[in-house]
């Protein structure tokens, strides 16, 4: 029936939530709207794959359209039973995302939205709580929550599709979000080595620094005390070492500790600074060096999870674990990085990352002469801009007008205010005021650019990526100044996110494309934000290499400034980035 049918919708049931560990119960079908069939697969791993076989050439079929509900998860899992990707392939999740980015895509919503239908919950299934789908749900009553996963994504296809188009999102999900469900499957199967025992070494470095923070906190309070508790931090910095707390109470009339509140409060004592380094600390003991060595497989690899369809801006995000958030400004931090190696000794590790990637799309977008002129001759641009925001000559400029200039530069992209830039730089209000009005000067078509996005998203409601991803705004037009004012730094900063996002998007699709045209033995292993990261086979590093570099640069053409990537080779994370 199947093969007969020009398209159909399929969905598995599964004995948990891991793709890569979970067994398959059941698959259904739906080639028709109000047409669905139930497959009931016996335990025996085997006899399961012999029953599935003849789906991987249904699946294969070019002539026959697939569709699914967060595609990714079944194709993982019907991956360890023989059965190729869906090509083509329709996911209702994903486009759903690209309709309505800030709005929940799971299939129940999506049901009730657009059929006016709501659908069996799971916790109907059966009257116990942790319950075996295999032993303890009625055949007929899973047959009839299976079927109706599959015809439900059958009747939202028509729909979804039209409203794609009438969004003129089609091209994008076609050509950028489809095809990266593919590149998405092979990463997180792929994994990432990690050296656990190295792990352990940088979390016992972390645990003497802890102990060593934590005596010095001691020292300047006078007496122990839980430095893990915020009320007791209140207590002791603001009422017995008498600092003035530039925060308000919290409701339950104790004093908010927050990293804001406490960053203020830097300059008033030594301790301040100690609190925030224990907190670091802490952190990350607790959400990497002792969490990811629990996480990692029997075969000694690290795996995350992609999510497409998470940010509203189209940036990919990861989760168990989160690897987007090792944090890379602490040394420590940065320490982290040391324990992701390559798989094996005939492999390095390569990566690359693209240079100031938001800059550089702010400069086109703007289309600001002076920004591109730096870019396109290769200055410095943080230096330049310096240069030109204090009237000095470039080699007059010092380090912390560099620094300062490029906190603007970045910061300017996400429309930071006056006071907010006062906080960063820790200078006055007037003088931050003062930098970004001469900013401004000297960047008129930045400013005009802004104020363009904010007056565009204002009449249409939403902004756009030069791929045509759109953020909708519903809040341009707020009668809040502060909800209003937050919709506008948005109006100017999804478009360079986005593009950001789908430049990366774009880069992935075609080296993964590339890599398996040549049959390379390197594999892309990661993605954490502008940044690649691939298990190098050492006798294709070079072919890598410039192939990486090529695809990254050339991902969306006709930028009015070059992109630039910086790839580095090495034992590990740390040392190649």
């Amino acid at each position: 029936r199947l093969a007969e049918s020009k398209q159909f919708a399929f969905d598995t049931e599964t004995d948990g939530l891991n793709p890569l560990t979970a067994s398959i119960v059941a698959a259904s079908f739906a080639p028709e709207e109000g047409e669905a069939y139930y497959l009931p697969l016996p335990q025996d791993f085997d006899e399961a794959c012999a029953i599935l076989q003849p789906l991987d050439a249904l699946m294969r079929n070019t002539e026959i359209l697939k569709m699914a509900q967060n595609a990714k998860f079944d194709q993982k899992l019907l991956a360890r039973y023989g059965v190729s990707s869906a090509t083509p392939l329709f996911d209702t999740l994903v486009a759903h995302y690209l309709i309505a980015p800030d709005q929940r895509h799971n299939l129940d919503t999506l049901a009730e939205q657009y059929l006016g239908y709501r659908t069996i919950a799971y916790s109907d299934l059966s009257e116990k709580k942790n319950f075996d789908r295999h032993r303890d749900v009625a055949e007929e009553f899973l047959a009839d929550y299976a079927a109706e996963d599959a015809d439900v994504v059958r009747r939202l296809y028509p729909l979804l599709r039209e409203q794609l188009e009438k969004e003129q999102q089609e091209k994008l999900f076609w050509e950028v979000e489809m095809p990266l469900v593919g590149v998405l499957e092979s990463m997180e199967r792929e994994g990432v080595q990690l050296d656990v025992q190295r792990l352990h070494e940088v979390s016992e470095k972390l645990s003497n620094d802890l102990r060593e923070t934590e005596e010095q906190i001691f020292h300047w309070a006078g007496h122990p005390f839980n430095v893990s508790s915020p009320k007791q931090v209140g207590v002791v910095l603001f009422e017995e070492l008498g600092l003035q707390a530039k925060g308000k109470k919290t409701k339950t009339n104790t004093y908010s500790t927050s990293e804001e509140v406490l960053s203020k409060c830097l300059d008033q004592h030594p301790i301040v600074q100690k609190v925030l380094d224990y907190r670091g600390l802490k952190k990350l003991i607790g959400t990497y060096t002792e969490a990811l060595p629990e996480l990692v497989y029997p075969d000694g690899r690290l795996r995350t999870s992609y999510n497409q369809a998470v940010t509203v801006t189209g940036r990919l995000s990861s989760s168990d674990p989160n690897l987007q958030n090792i944090p890379i400004r602490s040394s420590m931090g940065q320490e982290i990085r040391s324990a992701f190696v390559p798989r094996s000794s005939e492999f390095t590790f390569l990566s690359a990352d693209y240079s100031q990637i938001e800059l550089r799309l702010m400069a086109h977008f703007s289309q600001d002469e002076h920004l591109i002129k730096a870019f396109v001759e290769g200055e410095d641009v943080h230096r330049s801009t310096a240069a030109r925001i204090y009237n000095v000559a470039p080699e007059e400029v010092t380090p912390l007008q560099r620094s300062h200039a490029k906190t603007a530069n970045f910061g300017i992209i996400y429309g930071i205010s006056a006071y907010g830039l006062s906080q960063r730089l820790n200078i006055d209000a007037s003088e931050a005021s003062a930098l970004i009005s001469s900013y401004f000067e000297n960047y008129p078509s930045v400013r005009a650019y802004m104020e363009e996005c904010v007056q565009k998203a204002r009449k249409l409601g939403y902004t756009e990526t030069l791929l045509g991803r759109r953020r909708y705004l519903p809040d341009i037009n707020s009668r809040s100044a502060t909800v209003r004012q937050f919709a506008e730094r948005n109006a100017v900063n999804a478009p360079i996110q986005g593009t950001a996002a789908d430049l990366i998007k774009v880069a992935m699709i075609r080296i993964d494309a590339k890599m398996r045209e040549r049959n390379m033995r390197s594999k892309m292993i990661m993605q954490v934000h502008d940044e690649l990261n691939f298990d190098a086979y050492l006798p294709e590093v070079d072919e890598l290499r410039a192939l990486v570099h090529q695809e990254m640069c050339q991902a969306l053409p006709g930028l009015r400034v070059p992109l630039e990537v910086e790839i580095g080779v090495g034992s590990s994370w740390l040392e190649a980035h």
